[in-house]
């Protein structure tokens, strides 16, 4: 068997190995070193079993991960969305924009998407967000009479924003893969996010105006005077928006890298949870043993990913599927679709950590190729693996929130409700084929 062949099969048995539900992390790395055995073994200069370099490039990466200034951002932007989470500031969030967008029809659901596209900028964790919101939006709306479907989809939808929406963690690590300025990706984000989480919005209004039953309007004896409703805005919106825009505009104006401004918005977050009375020993605990966990396994992750993409490489197998790609003589849009697709058929058994870090990489050196812009390819890569979070069977979005909904909420009621708002998701990567410049312009109006 030859060695490109030997690649495939490695990257079909990890696939197989990932659906019998192993630990991803540790299964990388077992891979990338049992096949990076084979690949670097040399017979006349081992002077003992583990004279290997499979070896000394284990060591390697995991020196260069740990050293990776990019990646220092990660933690600290985990802390500051552990932080902002557990003190409370998002609850204060979701009812004061209930009631500042109480005429609205599917007033609630609206408040919903809009608390989970701020908090999505607080934090850029998927199941922080699913799960925050289905304990503290999900029953109010249930008990409110909203379908159990239709606010299944809302959240489910709205908590995978913190994929697109900067800060993102998939875009930090997206950036350390292409080796691109995470700062211009995350200019590129900032419109493509935005926009979808106002197709969600657009398409909850739409329904609640055209089936009331599915999103009925709160009682008007229910709402407080309107001083209270600008009093409650002004105390949770506003600070927590202008610590969003502060770290976000520290970025975007080139004031401080994506770590400086991390740090700063951790410093912000401890701030407003004095500020709110909400910081306590076992609150500021809980967000750094979260953080340390999440950080670490994303750095194995890592690990693993860049061993088992390295041994791939070496043996072959990113050459053969480049030369098969190039070999069918593809338009730039036919090669853009068919990446897609197969990201998107990837989303349903793998994570986007394993999508982006082993994957991603096999179409990076064919973008010259085809003449594609590595950060419109980002964009395109982010929207779809908001796919991977809401497409049964290996909807993730689903399963968070199933853990923490009421027992009478079945899972197939919450698969049904977000295949709408995945429609949307294809809407948004369709209009943004049309119109590139929905995530070029920003890039190009602050860096040129």
């Amino acid at each position: 068997m030859s060695d490109p062949m030997v690649a495939i099969m490695m990257l079909g048995l990890f696939i197989l190995i990932v659906l019998l539900g192993f630990p991803i992390a540790f299964t990388l790395i077992a891979m990338g070193l049992g096949f990076g055995y084979y690949a670097y073994y040399q017979p006349d200069r081992m002077d003992h079993l583990l004279d290997n370099r499979i070896f000394d490039l284990f060591v390697q990466n995991t020196f260069s991960v740990m050293s990776n200034d990019v990646l220092v951002a990660v933690p600290l932007f985990l802390f500051m969305g552990y932080i902002v989470e557990r003190a409370n500031i998002v609850n204060r969030l979701f009812f004061s924009l209930q009631l500042a967008a109480r005429h609205l029809p599917g007033s609630m659901a609206v408040a919903a998407l809009a608390t989970c596209a701020v908090f999505a900028t607080a934090t850029g964790i998927v199941g922080a967000v699913v799960t925050l919101m289905g304990l503290l939006a999900f029953p109010v709306m249930l008990r409110a009479g909203y379908d159990e479907k239709f606010a299944s989809g809302v959240i489910c939808a709205g908590g995978c924003l913190g994929i697109l929406i900067p800060p993102s963690i998939m875009l930090i690590v997206y950036a350390a893969i292409a080796q691109i300025s995470p700062v211009r990706l995350y200019a590129a984000a900032l419109f493509p996010g935005f926009m979808l989480a106002g197709l969600y919005m657009v398409y909850v209004i739409g329904r609640a105006a055209i089936s009331p039953k599915l999103a009925p309007k709160p009682p008007e004896e229910t709402v407080p005077p309107l001083p209270q409703i600008l009093l409650q805005l002004l105390t949770s919106f506003v600070p927590l928006a202008v610590l969003i825009l502060s770290v976000l505009g520290a970025i975007l104006m080139g004031i401080a890298t994506p770590a400086e401004a991390a740090g700063v918005g951790s410093f912000g977050g401890l701030f407003l949870a004095v500020c709110y009375r909400a910081l306590t020993w076992q609150r500021l605990k809980e967000a750094v043993f979260l953080t340390a966990r999440t950080s670490a396994m994303v750095c194995w992750l890592f690990v693993g990913s860049w061993t088992f993409a390295s041994v791939f490489s070496y043996l072959g197998g990113h050459e053969l599927i480049e030369h098969w790609v190039l070999a069918a003589d593809l338009s730039p849009i036919e090669f853009l679709i068919i990446a897609q697709l197969i990201i998107f058929l990837l989303g349903w058994p793998l994570e986007w950590s394993e999508i982006i870090i082993i994957f991603v990489p096999i179409f990076l050196p064919m973008l010259a190729v085809f003449d594609v812009d590595p950060l419109f390819f980002g964009i395109l890569v982010a929207l779809n693996l908001q796919t991977s979070f809401l497409t049964p069977p290996m909807a993730m979005a689903a399963y968070y929130l199933k853990g923490v909904a009421p027992p009478h909420v079945e899972l197939i009621n919450i698969f049904k409700g977000v295949m709408p708002f995945l429609s949307m998701v294809f809407i948004a990567m369709a209009l943004l084929y049309i119109f590139p410049e929905i995530a070029l312009w920003l890039p190009v109006f602050f860096f040129g």
